[in-house]
C-alpha cells in the first residue's frame, strides 16, 4: 500500500501527493514516514528538480497521525520505540525544512511548498509548517489546526516548536492549549498559513519556480532570530510564561498531563537551539504518550468514539437511513431534534397540540441559524434551505410517509401513549417509533404501540444542538431493525450513539444521579460546600454536583425523587438527599432557571458564588473530611453504578460506558471514562476503597460482585471485556 507518490514535470517541479488507500482522509503511518523520506531524498538529489510541492490526492489534506500506530508502538516497544519514531519523523520534516541548503550559508536549498485542498489537522498541519510556504484552497468549510490536546496529547512532530517560534507563545497558546481550529482565511490572518488561493497546487508550483534562497530560510534558522513576544528570559516573555502557567493550572487543576507537558516543552525549547528544542518536544511527547491518562483519552475519545460512530454495535441489517422524520412535541427537546435533523438534510414534520407551539418550535431553529449567520458560519441560503425542510403543524396526517418518529412530549406515560396511537394510525407499517425519554421504562411505554418490535428509546441530552451523545435504549421486544434505524439516524445527525438495555434511568442518568445525590448528602452532613465543589473539579469533573443540580433544575430533581420513591417503596435509598432537595424547592430556589439555587445569581443570571443561606440550614461541621475522601465518594458514586450497569447487562460494551460517560455528563475526560479510571487504579485498590467507604458511609459503596471477582483474579476491564469485543 503506497501512501505517497511523486511526479516530476518538465519544468523541474516534483509533486509529492499524499493519498492513503481506503481512507476518507489521510493519516500518517510508520510506512508513510519511510515513503515520504525516500521521495524527499529522491527529489533533493535530482539536479533536474528545481522545487517540490506537497499536496493531497483527496479533498482534504490530512487528519493527523495514525494514533493506532502510536498506541501499538507504545504497547510493544515502550518509551524508547515511541521516542525513536517521533525523532525519525522530526528528521524527515527537518530535511524538508532545510531542503538541502548549505548549513553555513543557508544557500543552495530547493523551495518546498505545501498545497492544502481542504482540512489539515495535526500532522496534516505540522508537515506544512516544515515547508517554506503554505497555500490553502478557498474552502470555508476546511479546518486548519492542531487539536491533539483534545485527545490527551500535544503536537509532537514539530508543530509545537515551529508554531511558537513562528507566532510567539502568546499567539500560539489558543491553537496549542485549546486545540482551536480555523478556516483558511482565519488561519492566514493568524499567520499560521501564507496564502489562500483558488488553486493551491498551481500557486505553489509557480512559487517554487520563482523562490530565491532568502525565501526558503526559516526565521529560526537565520542569524539574529528573536522569538515574537520574547523568550522566557526576556521581560515580556517572562510575563507570558508566568501567565500561561497560571492559566493552564487554572483550567486543568493539574489533572490533564498533556497541557503541562506542552507548556514545559515550549518553555524549555525556547531557551535552546532549534534542533535541541525538537528533541525536547519529542521527549515530552513521549512522556505524555506513556502516561495512562493519555492512552485512556486516546482510546475513548478517538478510537472507541470513532468505532461507535461507524456502527461498531449495529445489527447486521440493510441500510436504514432516515428520509423523513416526524417529531411529536415542539418543546425544547423536540425543537432541538428538529433542528439537528433538518440541518442534516432530513425532511422534518414537527407536531404540537397548538399551531403556536409548533411555530415556536420551528422558530428555535431559526434562532440558531441566525446566530450562525451573525458568526459567519451560516449563509442566508443555508438558513432558508434548513427551515424549508421543517413543516410545523398540528395535523398528524402530515406524518404520512415518515420512516422514523421521534416522540418528545411530556414525561407522562398517558400523554406518550396517546400520541403513539395517533402517530401509528398514520405512519407506514415499516416506520420505526422512538420515544425520547430520560427516565421512563421503554418496555412499559412500548405497550401503547401496536408494533413493539419497532419501538425503541432515544435519549437526547439538552441542549440537543450542542450535546454529542445520544443514548439508544432497547426495550424487551425491540427488534434489530429498530436498533439499526436509531443508529443510522444518530450517524446522520453527526452525533455519537451508545446502545443500552432497558432499566431504570438507563445508563447516563443512572450514574449521574448518585453523583448529584452524594454532593447533597455531604452538604447535609456538614461538609463545606466549597470543598465539595472543588474536590469534584480537581478530579476533572466540569461541574461540581451542587452546580450541576442548579443547571438541571431543582424541581426536576424533586420530580425524579418522588417518582423513584413511588416505584421503589421501602427500598428507596435517598431520604437524606430529599431533605436537602425538598427544602431548596420549598424556598423557591429552583436553580439557574430561577436565578436562585445552591448558588446565588445576579439579575442577568450570572453565577455569583455559593448561596450564603446554605450555612444557616446546613451548618458546617467542625471536623471536615480530607480532600481525597470527598473525591472518592463523588467518583465511586458514579463508577460503581457503571459497573453495576455492566454487571446487570444494561451496558453491553465497556467502550459505550466510557464514551457515554465523558460525552453524556462530562465524567473526568482525563481518565478515559469510569472503566478506564478503575483500570488505572486497579480492581484490588478499588475494592479496598469500596470496603472502607461502605463501612463508613453505607451499602451504596459496596463493591459489586463483578469488581470483587476481578480483584481476586487480578483483571482489568479492558483486559477482560475489551478482548471479548475484539474477538467478537
Amino acid at each position: 500500500m503506497t501512501e505517497f507518490t511523486m511526479n516530476k514535470d518538465a519544468d523541474g517541479v516534483a509533486t509529492i501527493t499524499w493519498d492513503v488507500p481506503g481512507k476518507s482522509m489521510n493519516v500518517l503511518t510508520e510506512a508513510g514516514i519511510r515513503e515520504l523520506d525516500g521521495l524527499v531524498d529522491d527529489a533533493l538529489g535530482d539536479d533536474a528538480v528545481k522545487g517540490i510541492v506537497i499536496t493531497s490526492g483527496k479533498a482534504d489534506f490530512a487528519a493527523g497521525m495514525d494514533l493506532n500506530v502510536l498506541g501499538s508502538m507504545k504497547d510493544q516497544g515502550g518509551a524508547e520505540a515511541v521516542f525513536d519514531l517521533v525523532m525519525r519523523l522530526h528528521g524527515v520534516l527537518r530535511k524538508i525544512e532545510r531542503a538541502g541548503m548549505d548549513p553555513k550559508t543557508n544557500k543552495g536549498g530547493k523551495p518546498i511548498a505545501s498545497a492544502l485542498p481542504g482540512t489539515a489537522l495535526g500532522i496534516g498541519l505540522e508537515l506544512p509548517l516544515a515547508t517554506h510556504r503554505i497555500f490553502a484552497a478557498e474552502n470555508p468549510k476546511a479546518k486548519i489546526g492542531l487539536p491533539e490536546i483534545m485527545v490527551g496529547i500535544f503536537p509532537g512532530a514539530g508543530g509545537t516548536t515551529r508554531l511558537v517560534r513562528k507566532l510567539g507563545a502568546m499567539a500560539a497558546a489558543p491553537l496549542l492549549l485549546e486545540g482551536k481550529l480555523n478556516n483558511p482565511a482565519k488561519a492566514k490572518s493568524a499567520g499560521i498559513i501564507d496564502e489562500v488561493v483558488a488553486d493551491p497546487v498551481a500557486a505553489a508550483r509557480e512559487w517554487v519556480l520563482n523562490a530565491t534562497d532568502g525565501d526558503i530560510v526559516k526565521p529560526w534558522d537565520a542569524k539574529g532570530y528573536k522569538m515574537p513576544g520574547g523568550e522566557p528570559y526576556h521581560p515580556a516573555g517572562f510575563m507570558t510564561f508566568v501567565g500561561a502557567n497560571a492559566m493552564v493550572h487554572g483550567k486543568t487543576l493539574g489533572v490533564y498531563p498533556a497541557a503541562k507537558a506542552l507548556l514545559s516543552a515550549v518553555y524549555e525549547g525556547a531557551q535552546v537551539p532549534f534542533d535541541t528544542a525538537l528533541k525536547i518536544e519529542a521527549r515530552w511527547f513521549t512522556n505524555v504518550l506513556m502516561n495512562p491518562s493519555s492512552g485512556a483519552m486516546i482510546r475513548s475519545l478517538f478510537i472507541n468514539k470513532e468505532a461507535l460512530e461507524k456502527g461498531a454495535n449495529r445489527p447486521d441489517v440493510p441500510d436504514e437511513k432516515v428520509k423523513k422524520v416526524g417529531i411529536l412535541g415542539a418543546g425544547m427537546m423536540g425543537a432541538g431534534i428538529a433542528y439537528v435533523s433538518a440541518n442534516a438534510g432530513i425532511e422534518v414534520v414537527l407536531i404540537d397540540a397548538k399551531q403556536e407551539s409548533a411555530d415556536k418550535g420551528k422558530a428555535y431553529s431559526e434562532g440558531l441559524l441566525d446566530k450562525g449567520i451573525s458568526r459567519k458560519k451560516v449563509t442566508e441560503e443555508k438558513k432558508a434551505e434548513v427551515l424549508g425542510r421543517i413543516n410545523a403543524t398540528t395535523d398528524y396526517a402530515a406524518l404520512e410517509g415518515c420512516d422514523l418518529i421521534v416522540e418528545a412530549v411530556f414525561e407522562d406515560p398517558s400523554v406518550k401513549a396517546e400520541v403513539t396511537a395517533k402517530a401509528e394510525a398514520v405512519i407506514p407499517d415499516t416506520a420505526i417509533f422512538a420515544t425520547n425519554t430520560s427516565t421512563l421504562p421503554i418496555t412499559e411505554l412500548a405497550k401503547a404501540s401496536s408494533r413493539p418490535e419497532q419501538f425503541i428509546g432515544i435519549h437526547f441530552f439538552s441542549p440537543v444542538d450542542k450535546m454529542m451523545l445520544v443514548e439508544i435504549i432497547k426495550g424487551k421486544q425491540t427488534g434489530p431493525r429498530a436498533v439499526a434505524k436509531a443508529l443510522d439516524f444518530v450517524r446522520q445527525i453527526r452525533k455519537t450513539p451508545i446502545v443500552v438495555n432497558d432499566a431504570r434511568f438507563f445508563y447516563a442518568n443512572r450514574c449521574i444521579i448518585p453523583y448529584l445525590n452524594e454532593g447533597m448528602r455531604m452538604l447535609a452532613e456538614g461538609v463545606n460546600p466549597t470543598l465539595i465543589e472543588n474536590a469534584a473539579k480537581m478530579m476533572g469533573m466540569p461541574l461540581g454536583p451542587l452546580q450541576l443540580v442548579d443547571e438541571t433544575s431543582i424541581d426536576l430533581g424533586v420530580k425524579i425523587a418522588k417518582a423513584t420513591k413511588a416505584a421503589m417503596g421501602d427500598a428507596y435509598p435517598d431520604g437524606a438527599v430529599d431533605e436537602v432537595l425538598f427544602w431548596m424547592a420549598d424556598q423557591g430556589r429552583m436553580g439557574r432557571k430561577s436565578n436562585s439555587g445552591f448558588y446565588a445569581y445576579d439579575e442577568k443570571g450570572k453565577r455569583q458564588g455559593l448561596w450564603d443561606g446554605l450555612d444557616a440550614r446546613f451548618p458546617e461541621a467542625d471536623d471536615q473530611p480530607e480532600l481525597t475522601e470527598v473525591q472518592h465518594r463523588l467518583m465511586f458514586a458514579q463508577v460503581l453504578e457503571a459497573v453495576r450497569a455492566l454487571e446487570e447487562g444494561v451496558l453491553e460494551d465497556i467502550r459505550e460506558g466510557d464514551v457515554g460517560a465523558i460525552l453524556g455528563w462530562g465524567f473526568a475526560p482525563w481518565s478515559g471514562g469510569p472503566f478506564s479510571w478503575l483500570d488505572m487504579m486497579g480492581a484490588t485498590r478499588a475494592v479496598e476503597i469500596c470496603d472502607r467507604l461502605a463501612a463508613e458511609h453505607g451499602e451504596r459503596f459496596k463493591a459489586p460482585d463483578l469488581l470483587r471477582e476481578m480483584a481476586e483474579k487480578d483483571q482489568s476491564f479492558y483486559g477482560r471485556f475489551g478482548a471479548q469485543k475484539k474477538a467478537a
